[in-house]
Parts: structure tokens; sequence; C-alpha cells
């Protein structure tokens, strides 16, 4: 096969799965993984495709920092079948955790306003929203205010995680990577998220599928430090499998 035929089989694959490893691409088209990584730097620098950790996908997976408004726009369909199944993770009478972001608003909104809860948050609209329940105490974190996501930040915000534990975390995230992990556009988020995994039994990860082969500037933790990711059916199978590898649960809302 010549050059130009592996160039339209790898863009052909990518079109399908949206995402390839090298190894892959050697055994499909019988060469070595030079020539494949030669093969995946041409097609980068023509912009057709951008090159990962042991293979390559045709969507960005950097990822740049927008405030919630614009966030709240993608993909709500899935945020909302992903919240839903979230929530049949909750139990009265339990303490947990809910970060900040889009999907965690989504949360709130799909939650049962009759459970009893006692609830640690650091968004001002989980905030709002579950204050309007009559059986959840919600406890604010103080800190410092991140316009973007319209949360809580910083050193207060983590001392204050030190003197509670609880039953499950529900966080939301910018990017999932199979070797770089969880991360969000935020240093500081991604500081009060590891802290928010040391106060929690169960980290239970919502996150559309877009968020799959990205990553951001503040990096959370790895893969197999959460226990549960709930997501939606646009999963592609590569992901799946990688992280069932992991031993991760995951589960996909329908």
């Amino acid at each position: 096969m010549n050059l130009i035929d592996r160039h339209e089989y790898i863009l052909a694959q990518l079109k399908k799965s949206e995402h390839v490893t090298v190894m892959q691409l050697c055994k499909d088209l019988n060469v070595s993984t030079v020539t494949i990584r030669k093969d995946l730097k041409q097609l980068e620098d023509s912009n057709l495709l951008f090159r990962t950790h042991g293979g390559a996908t045709n969507k960005n997976p950097y990822i740049i920092d927008r405030n919630v408004f614009e966030k709240e726009k993608f993909y709500s369909n899935e945020k909302a079948l992903i919240s839903k199944c979230a929530v049949s993770h909750m139990e009265s009478h339990e303490s947990i955790i809910i970060a900040s972001g889009t999907t965690m608003h989504a949360l709130a909104d799909a939650m049962d306003s009759n459970m009893e809860l006692n609830v640690i948050t650091s968004s001002l609209q989980v905030s709002m929203k579950l204050n309007q329940f009559p059986a959840v105490e919600v406890l604010q974190l103080p800190g410092i205010l991140r316009k973007s996501s319209i949360s809580i930040s910083g050193h207060y915000a983590e001392q204050i995680l030190g003197d509670y534990f609880c039953s499950k975390l529900f966080i939301g995230v910018d990017g999932i990577d199979i070797t770089y992990g969880l991360s969000t556009t935020s240093g500081q988020e991604a500081k009060l998220n590891k802290a928010m995994i040391q106060s929690a039994q169960k980290v239970i990860v919502l996150a559309d599928s877009s968020k799959f082969g990205r990553k951001s500037f503040g990096r959370i933790c790895a893969i197999d430090e959460i226990d549960i990711i709930i997501t939606d059916y646009g999963i592609t199978p590569y992901y799946k499998e990688e992280i069932e590898k992991l031993g991760v649960k995951l589960i996909i809302a329908e």
C-alpha cells in the first residue's frame, strides 16, 4: 500500500471511530511503527488529524476555558440523561459532595426535592437550586469566586474539606484522556477536585462523550483513581474498552 492509500485508510478509520492507535494501524497496513508515525505527522501537519499518545484523533484534544453560559448550550440532552442516571446512585440520608460545572447544574435539576441529604458543593448555582429543597442541608464551600464557572476554589475550600468525609463525590470534568487522566481548564479547580476525592468514599464522574480523548490545563487524577463514569451512547468503542481495562465501572445513560 502506497503513501496516499495509507493516508486515505487512516482518515477513513478516524471517520468511523474518532481514534486510531499506532499498533492497530501497523497491523492493518502491515508496516512499521516508524512508517505510521511519519504518516500521522504528515497528516497532522496538513491539519487533518491530531496526534495523541500512541495514536491519533480527529478532534482537538486540547480544551480552552469557556464560561458556564456557553458550556450549557452544548450536549444538554446528554447531560440531562447522565444526571438522571446519576441521581439513581443517591440514597436518602447520605452526605455527598457535588463539584462545579454545567453537568453538576443538570444533576441538581434532576434531583428529587424530597430527598434528605447533606450536600457539600463548590458551585453557587447548585447551592441556590438545592436551597429550595426542604430536606437538603447545603454546605457552600468558601473561597475565591471563579467567574467563568460561578464556583468557588482556593485554599479555604480545600482546607474545610479536610474536616468532612462523604459517601460519594459527583464530579464533572473537561477532559478524560487514557494516559493523562481527568482534567479541567482551571489549575485551582483541579486542586480543589483532588481534595474532594480525598474526602469521598466513592468517586462518580459525570461526563458526556465529547470529553473523552481530550485534556486540559489542570490534571485532577488518573482514571483508575475513580470508581464510576456515567456517560452517553456517543462514547466510542475504543474508550469504552480502555476504561473498562482500567477497572473503572462505565455506565451508559439511556
